[in-house]
Formats: C-alpha cells, structure tokens, sequence
C-alpha cells in the first residue's frame, strides 16, 4: 500500500527499543512504497499479519520479536486516541488469530489486522487511499512487484 504523508502528532518518533513501548501499541514501519503494522505484545514481541513479508507468498498472522518485525528500519508508535481495546486487552484480540492465514492486500491486510485489534473495525487508511488516488496506487503496486521480484531472485 502507498506510504501516505502523516501528520508529526500521530508518531512518536524514537520508539524503536522496547523499553519505550506500551503493551498494546499500534507499531509502523516504513517500507518501501508502504507502511508496515504490528501490535506490540510485550517482552519485545509483535503481533503482525506477515501478508507478503515473504515475497509473493502470503504468511500469517505471527508473533515474532520486535527487530525481526523492524527489519532494519526506524518503528514508531501510531497513536489511536479513540482505540476501544487498549494495552492487555488489544494484545488479546491480536493473539486470538495467530496462525490465521487470509491475508488480502485489499481487505484483510497489516493494517487492517491492527485496526480490528484496537477499535474492533477492519479498515485500512492506506486501501482507502489508493481507491481515493488510483494513479498513486498503481504505481505504488508497479514499485511492489518490483521490490517482490528483487526478493525472489536473491533468496532463489
């Protein structure tokens, strides 16, 4: 999905070594051309669909530790005032589907997964986008399938 400006106040910055993190906290990493979620479970874990973190084959919803999650990259914290299901009890919902496997980039993707956990609605801002900006979204998808491509011909 296409990485889409965010407003400071939304991210806090920095939030990348545990110690920083609230149980339950809606974690994002850039990636390229998207942003990557997770639920931060504690002890250093995250909660995450993987989708197509392993190229072009879909993997499930996991708990893996936090720098397997960042990849490499920065992770911030998403703020989610409104959030129905906070600390413990997002971490719940979140483990409740480990092991589901009905990833869709369009309907049941990372961010949906996230939202779901904390407000008990499935949405994604960055599907939304794409529908809003169809131009945008189809090169964001040319700039995936080129990223999935390099993956696959160096782990072949």
């Amino acid at each position: 999905m296409p990485h889409q400006p965010v407003q400071q106040d939304e991210y806090r910055d920095g939030a990348s070594h545990d110690a920083d993190l609230p149980l339950g906290a809606h974690l994002v990493t850039v990636r390229q051309g998207y942003v990557h979620h997770g639920i931060y479970a504690g002890q250093g874990r995250v909660i995450h669909y993987a989708g197509f973190a392993r190229a072009l084959q879909t993997g499930p919803v996991e708990e893996l530790s936090l720098a397997a999650f960042a990849a490499g990259r920065a992770v911030a914290v998403r703020l989610e005032p409104c959030a129905r299901f906070v600390g413990n009890e997002a971490v719940t919902r979140a483990r409740s589907r480990l092991g589901e496997n009905r990833y869709c980039l369009f309907s049941n993707n990372c961010e949906h997964f996230c939202s779901w956990c904390l407000s008990g609605e499935s949405r994604s801002e960055q599907v939304e986008a794409c529908l809003r900006h169809p131009r945008a979204a189809m090169q964001t998808m040319l700039r995936l399938c080129a990223s999935f491509l390099q993956v696959s011909l160096r782990t072949a």
